[in-house]
């Protein structure tokens, strides 16, 4: 989609899911230095209010927004401005399956890139029983139509 494609109050609901595994938690945890025993640890999460390990939250917050890219900004991002409002209200667990839905919120052309407009849009995840497991509000360049 280019800039001019979003209009607010557009809901995207992304056809991509994924199945969470415990090898995604794993090498994510390790991969950013994150030793929490929450994500590594059976034992210990065993005795935490979840029972069972759950999955690293800013894994979930990077596949939730994942998922929108090859509906929406595939090729014609320019990049993050940033996110915000961030939340997990729910946890993911080994074996979750992840969907993720968009509603667009705002747009504007940009004031300082004549060839770009922000957008900004609430991304959602749920789990396969329908739980908000994530949502935060993102901002991103888009580039505008070639034929604009």
């Amino acid at each position: 989609m280019y800039y001019e494609d979003f209009t607010v109050g557009l809901v995207v609901e992304h056809p991509l899911r994924r199945t969470v595994t415990e090898a995604d938690n794993t090498l994510f945890s390790a991969l950013t230095m994150n030793p929490q025993p929450l994500h590594m640890d059976e034992e210990f999460s065993r005795q935490s209010p979840y029972g069972q390990r759950i999955v690293n939250s800013i894994f979930t917050l990077g596949l939730v927004t994942g998922m929108t890219v090859s509906d929406m900004t595939l090729g014609t991002t320019l990049g993050n401005l940033g996110f915000s409002e961030i939340k997990f209200p729910n946890p993911v667990f080994h074996g979750d399956t992840i969907s993720s839905r968009t509603e667009v919120l705002k747009k504007r052309e940009s004031a300082s890139r004549p060839e770009a407009g922000i957008v900004t849009a609430m991304h959602q995840g749920h789990n396969q029983r329908g739980e908000l497991v994530c949502e935060c509000v993102r901002v991103f360049l888009m580039k505008r139509s070639p034929n604009a």
